[in-house]
C-alpha cells in the first residue's frame, strides 16, 4: 500500500521514510524540518499510519500522542483549536510546548504500548518548547524505549543542538507551482481562485498551508486595511495616521497585525519603488519586532504610520 499517496511535492521525505519502513529500521526520533504548510504534519500522520498499518485518523489510538503548543489560561493549558472551539479569547502571549506536556509524554512512554509494536509521539511546532521542556525532552530522547518520536520544526537551528543530534533529519521544501496548484485544487474553497490575489500567492512562498491561511485572514480583515502596502508611498496626515493606528488595533488581534505587516511588505516588494521601498520595509520590520516584544500595539502603529511619511 502507498501510505504516502496524499503527500504531494515532497519526494525526498517520502523516499527516506519509505526506505526506513521497507527495511523495518525505524529511528528513535525524527526531525521534520521545512516551511510551515508544505506537508510536514500530513507526512507525519501518513508515517504513523504506515507504522501501525492502520488507515484511521489515529486521534483516539492509545499508543499515539500528538503534542501541540498551548496557552496557559488561569492555570489550564489549551491549544489554539480548543480556545476557538470554546469561544475563548486568544492570549497575547505566544503558545509554547511546556514542561507539563513533556512530563505527560514521559509518562506515556513509561507504559508499554497497548496495541502497537511501539509508542508514537509527534511534537508540532517543536521550536516553541521552553527551556525546561527542551531539557526534559532531551532526557527522554536519550532513553526513548519502545518509541518513535517525530519533531516538526522550521529548521534545526530552532532547536537545541543536543536534541537535533539525537534525531534523523527529514527535509521538506517549498512546493513548485505545479504541485502548489495541485494541492490547492484539492483543499481550497470553491471561490478561492476568484478571490486570491498575486500578493497572497507570493506571501505563501510555495506553501499551500500558508497561502490558505493568508487567504482566510484576508477575508477576515476589513477592506480598509487590505491595500495599505500599496498606499505607503505618500505621507499620511498625522490625524489620519493616528486614526488608522486606532482602527487597526481595535479591529485586529496581535497575530493578525503581524500578518498585516507581512502583507504590506509583500505589496511593497511587488510595487518595486526603490530605494524608498527598502526604507519603508525596514520600518515595517522594526514594527514587527516591537509587536513580537509585546510593546503596546497602538503605540507601535502610531509611530510606524507617522514615521512612514518621513521616509
Amino acid at each position: 500500500m502507498n501510505w504516502f499517496r496524499a503527500v504531494i511535492g515532497q519526494p525526498t521525505a517520502v523516499e527516506f521514510l519509505t526506505h526506513a519502513l521497507n527495511r523495518q529500521r525505524l529511528a528513535p526520533a525524527y526531525l521534520f524540518v521545512g516551511p510551515e504548510g508544505v506537508g510536514r504534519a500530513l507526512t507525519a500522520r501518513c508515517f504513523l499510519q504506515a507504522i501501525l498499518q492502520e488507515e484511521s485518523d489515529l486521534s483516539n489510538h492509545p499508543d499515539v500522542l500528538w503534542i501541540e503548543p498551548t496557552y496557559s489560561v488561569q492555570g489550564t493549558l489549551y491549544t489554539r483549536r480548543q480556545l476557538l472551539a470554546a469561544e475563548k479569547e486568544i492570549p497575547r502571549s505566544a503558545p509554547q510546548i511546556r514542561l507539563e506536556q513533556i512530563r505527560h509524554l514521559s509518562r506515556h512512554l513509561s507504559q508499554p504500548p497497548m496495541r502497537a509494536p511501539r509508542s508514537l509521539v509527534v511534537l508540532t511546532q517543536a521550536e516553541t518548547m521552553n527551556e525546561a521542556a527542551a531539557n526534559a525532552l532531551l532526557k527522554t530522547l536519550e532513553e526513548p524505549g519502545r518509541a518513535t518520536l517525530i519533531l516538526i520544526a522550521p529548521s534545526p537551528s530552532a532547536l537545541l543542538n543536543t536534541i537535533v543530534s539525537r534525531c534523523q533529519k527529514i527535509p521538506f521544501y517549498p512546493l513548485n507551482r505545479h504541485n502548489l496548484e495541485q494541492v490547492l485544487k484539492q483543499v481550497a474553497p470553491p471561490d478561492f481562485w476568484q478571490r486570491v490575489t498575486p500578493a497572497l500567492l507570493d506571501l505563501g512562498a510555495g506553501s499551500p498551508g500558508a497561502i490558505l491561511q493568508a487567504w482566510q485572514t484576508w477575508q477576515e480583515i476589513p477592506e480598509a486595511f487590505r491595500h495599505l502596502g500599496e498606499q505607503l508611498t505618500a505621507p499620511l496626515p498625522v490625524q489620519t495616521a493616528l486614526e488608522l493606528a486606532r482602527d487597526i488595533t481595535q479591529s485586529l488581534d496581535v497575530e493578525r497585525q503581524l500578518w498585516l505587516l507581512s502583507l504590506m511588505q509583500q505589496q511593497l516588494w511587488q510595487g518595486g519603488q526603490f530605494p524608498q521601498c527598502v526604507a519603508v520595509l525596514q520600518e515595517l520590520e522594526r514594527a514587527r519586532q516591537y509587536l513580537q516584544q509585546y510593546v503596546q500595539p497602538r503605540l507601535v502603529w502610531e509611530v510606524l504610520l507617522m514615521q512612514l511619511g518621513t521616509v
